[in-house]
């Protein structure tokens, strides 16, 4: 259920505004700035062949958050499904663990966002735009759902656009339709196999799955706003569909034009890879446009991390496991004191980037780059036990309607690709990291419910005594 009190939740988001908030989540700097270090990695077919395994890891993951989210839609939902169906510590947990992967990306967004800005305005300090930035970003959170929506839906839009035209030019000039600037003939897919299937190795393709799962993170963005969606049982499972295709034709078509335009020894050495492309294709104003592809991308990411980490905060209140200040809703159906909150841990990521990116910053990054496979984790793990409690308690899966397919072998394999991929990071010292920040954390968040949870059942214990004596 929502929040308990009069006060409820806005059901003001469409099919259009979820898709774009999942697709505004994904599609980000990943994409745009870091594609080439992938290919560089793998090689272009074994950049595709990683793509494509995470995709098919995404789509059984909301396929299982597809049965959860229709039947039992509520804002934050990952941490009521984790809670109930897997322990209240585990659910805690997976709350904290994933504000604190959007309030981190919050930070680096906003500085990457200042950043961008030095290209038109060098003589403006950088802190003035992230500030600017943020202030917006607060502003379009704060008001209304509808507004966050229909903000995010053109946010997402500008880039979903530019890759599209992107792709399209990529295949005209592939295919020598649009002669290249510097007047050499159609590369068609030679580039692909220049220095063999795969360059360096296929155990690479493995090494590259664990950033790949890492790129997906931001589709689970559909569960955590079922609990503001118009007409759950239709709009969740389209929304489902829909970004999971958009996202491997985007993705894959991106890399497949990147490989084909760019020899890949060249493609992770490039400070972004589609400038040089539409260079070399011979469009005008190339960096500008891309300056300002890249900067919606941005604030489209920043603006789905805000709504998400504070929801996140407001089922936690929900379920009176922290504060129930967080809980509250603004006249507009808005938690906005947990949009405080969130922004304000953002800054505070914003803040270590700069002053200790060595040391406080790298091991936020490490724990919510870990963080998103875990969630995935407990996702599916939600749906077998639910599944099984549901049929348990004398229910038909006739009745369920979004159904998660081939139970249960959805839900165990989606769960042990994710498993895989985080035992995989103990084998990549670059990422090696993660676990070694990661799991201490999640100990600190088990170790903090017992104890809150304790010291709540001593005062309930002692106020049941007062009142009895």
């Amino acid at each position: 259920m929502e929040n308990q009190g009069t006060q409820q939740f806005q059901r003001k988001m469409k099919t259009r505004h979820l898709v774009m908030l999942s697709l505004g989540g994904v599609i980000g700097t990943g994409l745009f700035l870091s594609s080439g270090y992938t290919i560089q990695q793998a090689g272009p077919v074994g950049t595709i062949i990683s793509y494509l395994i995470g995709a098919m890891v995404v789509y059984l993951v909301m396929l299982c958050l597809g049965e959860l989210s229709v039947h039992m839609p509520e804002t934050g939902a990952f941490y009521s499904y984790a809670a109930k169906y897997i322990g209240p510590a585990t659910g805690y947990t997976v709350a904290w663990l994933y504000w604190l992967t959007w309030t981190v990306a919050l930070g680096s967004e906003f500085t990457a966002a200042g950043l961008l800005m030095q290209r038109w305005f060098p003589s403006i300090n950088v802190w003035i735009w992230s500030a600017l930035f943020a202030i917006l970003i607060l502003v379009l959170n704060t008001l209304t759902v509808k507004l966050f929506a229909e903000s995010e839906f053109w946010f997402a839009s500008i880039k979903v656009v530019a890759i599209i035209l992107f792709i399209i030019l990529g295949a005209a000039a592939m295919t020598g339709l649009i002669p290249m600037s510097n007047s050499q003939p159609a590369p068609f897919f030679s580039n692909f196999v220049s220095e063999g299937v795969f360059p360096n190795g296929a155990f690479a393709i493995l090494m590259t799955m664990l950033a790949v799962n890492f790129a997906f993170s931001g589709t689970e963005l559909i569960g955590i706003a079922a609990g503001e969606t118009e007409n759950p049982e239709k709009t969740i499972p389209k929304a489902i569909r829909t970004t999971v295709w958009r996202l491997i034709i985007f993705f894959v078509g991106t890399i497949v034009v990147l490989s084909a335009l760019l020899p890949y020894t060249d493609a992770g050495v490039l400070s972004s890879p589609f400038v040089v492309v539409l260079e070399r294709i011979g469009v005008p104003y190339a960096a500008d446009i891309m300056n300002f592809v890249i900067l919606t991308a941005i604030l489209s990411a920043a603006n789905s991390g805000l709504y998400a980490s504070s929801r996140m905060l407001w089922s936690l209140a929900d379920k009176k496991t922290i504060s129930p200040v967080f809980a509250k809703l603004s006249k507009r159906g808005v938690p906005t004191i947990a949009v405080i909150f969130s922004m304000g841990g953002g800054v505070l990521a914003l803040l270590s980037s700069i002053i200790a990116p060595e040391t406080v910053y790298i091991v936020l990054v490490s724990i919510s780059g870990l963080a998103v496979v875990v969630v995935w984790m407990s996702i599916s793990a939600s749906q077998f036990f639910f599944r099984r409690q549901f049929i348990k308690e004398g229910n038909s899966v006739a009745d369920l309607a979004f159904k998660t397919p081939l139970y249960p072998a959805v839900p165990i394999v989606s769960f042990t690709l994710c498993l895989a991929a985080c035992i995989g990071i103990g084998f990549d010292p670059t990422q090696r990291i993660a676990l070694y920040c990661g799991i201490p954390f999640v100990l600190l968040c088990y170790g903090s419910y017992y104890l809150t949870q304790r010291s709540k059942k001593r005062g309930e214990d002692y106020d049941q005594y007062r009142q009895s004596s």
